[in-house]
């Protein structure tokens, strides 16, 4: 369950939501017993006390509020200040934050006691500033800051804080954010340096969760047997996946001779043994495959014929014809040999797959062959030492890369007038010479839409 669920005025909390959460019991500043999520409470008591390291004490004094508690507070602000007063103060029972046991109203306790009263509490927010470097380090953020008042629905409110995890909490403190302006406006790719193993799908569930977003993807999947270069779309990235799996990609492979599999690699099951002849003339096999040829595609694999992925058929026996694909080996180069193992590299087009390829070269050679090991080590113009594992990505030590850095495409910032209507998808005059499509920003640089030529215009391809 993600901690950067989105509570606000406009998007009330779902009953799936509140079916779920995990609540303990703790006390409050008046000693009264209250409930907070599991991670969150656990996450305060850290906070609590390195705070205490610094001399400075705080308590809860508002934390998880079931539907009932938020209309019994608002029913009666409603009859002591009036609705108008009531709606600025507190939420809508349904759209508070506290009903998701993830927010806290912290006090601080000065000269020896905790606030009393909304006004002493009012008073005392300049002291919250020293504690507000702190939070991210915890997994909290300052939920409704000082000047985003128009963003958040509410006035500045120094003792509310909220918990969304290690990783968006540094991603929205470190970069002034509101958790309404992350979970819409974040976005980029990550090079993650896959580990063999887990899926593809894996890493991309596990990115989902350290952000704590929804738009995750990925571009051109990797074998749980293989490793390397895996691109992470995040957000408005997503939109481009095409692009980027379209690009050239480079490998490093090792092969097994003597033996097949039906997987093609070293992790299915063995369908035929031979021996390896001698003196075999790799290189010259290899230098055969630097083209365009016809690839079958594995019968292990995730692509779909009749609405069924492949590996479906092969797992239930079924037969089935196999689809092929023009595929481009740019470069291929033996790099080692010995005994029944060889390794070499190759840049191929979208689509390829190694296996394939490998068992293409072993039917050449008449050899059965079979990958053992896969390492991708770019991915376009981005190649593995500029990648990252995913406890890097944890511990936000990682470089997210911007949808403008991963495209080969021209960046043109463009007026007030011509941003507008790109902005609104409005087809505009191709004054700009451009080939084939361009990425258009504002004059703030921020990203507007990637345009492509049709008939001597402009038109939009994708929209920001």
């Amino acid at each position: 369950m993600l901690k950067t669920i989105l509570v606000n005025k406009n998007n009330k909390i779902k009953d799936t939501y509140l079916n779920k959460i995990n609540l303990v019991k703790t006390k409050d500043i008046d000693n009264n017993d209250i409930y907070l999520e599991e991670e969150t409470y656990n996450s305060y008591l850290k906070l609590r006390n390195f705070l205490l390291l610094k001399n400075i004490e705080i308590g809860i004094s508002s934390a998880y509020r079931s539907i009932t508690n938020q209309i019994d507070i608002y029913r009666e602000l409603k009859e002591m200040y009036g609705e108008e007063y009531a709606k600025l103060t507190v939420a809508t029972p349904g759209y508070s934050e506290h009903h998701t046991g993830l927010a806290i109203d912290i006090n601080i306790k000065v000269d020896g006691k905790y606030p009393q009263n909304n006004k002493e509490l009012e008073q005392q927010a300049k002291y919250y500033e020293n504690i507000f470097k702190y939070l991210k380090d915890f997994g909290f953020i300052l939920r409704y800051p000082k000047g985003k008042e128009k963003i958040t629905g509410y006035n500045y409110e120094p003792w509310h804080i909220r918990y969304v995890g290690f990783l968006p909490a540094n991603l929205i403190m470190n970069n002034n954010l509101t958790l309404e302006e992350y979970l819409i406006n974040f976005s980029g790719v990550i090079a993650l340096n896959k580990k063999s193993g887990p899926t593809s799908r894996d890493y991309v569930n596990e990115i989902s969760k350290i952000f704590g977003l929804k738009k995750v993807g990925h571009t051109g999947t990797l074998d749980p047997l293989a490793e390397g270069v895996l691109l992470i779309t995040i957000g408005k990235a997503t939109k481009i996946a095409e692009l980027l799996t379209s690009t050239y990609k480079e490998y490093i492979a090792e092969v097994i001779m003597g033996i097949k599999t039906d997987t093609y690699d070293i992790e299915g099951k063995i369908i035929e043994k031979a021996n390896i002849p001698e003196n075999i003339n790799l290189s010259a096999a290899l230098n055969h495959f630097q083209t365009t040829y016809l690839q079958q595609v594995p019968i292990y694999s995730a692509i779909k014929v009749n609405g069924k992925k492949l590996y479906e058929y092969a797992r239930n026996n079924e037969k089935i014809e196999l689809p092929k694909k023009n595929v481009t080996i740019k470069k291929i180069e033996l790099l080692s040999k010995s005994n029944n193992k060889f390794t070499f590299r190759a840049i191929v087009s979208k689509g390829c797959y190694i296996r394939s390829l490998i068992n293409d070269i072993g039917l050449y050679l008449n050899i059965p062959m079979t990958m053992s090991k896969l390492t991708r080590i770019s991915q376009g113009d981005i190649r593995i030492e500029e990648s990252y594992t995913l406890e890097d990505i944890r511990n936000n030590n990682f470089k997210l890369l911007s949808i403008e850095k991963c495209l080969n495409y021209p960046v043109i910032i463009l007026d007030k007038d011509l941003a507008f209507k790109v902005s609104n998808g409005v087809p505009i005059k191709n004054n700009f010479n451009i080939k084939d499509k361009v990425i258009f920003q504002d004059q703030n640089s921020k990203l507007l839409g990637i345009y492509q030529v049709k008939n001597n215009m402009l038109v939009t391809w994708k929209n920001f």
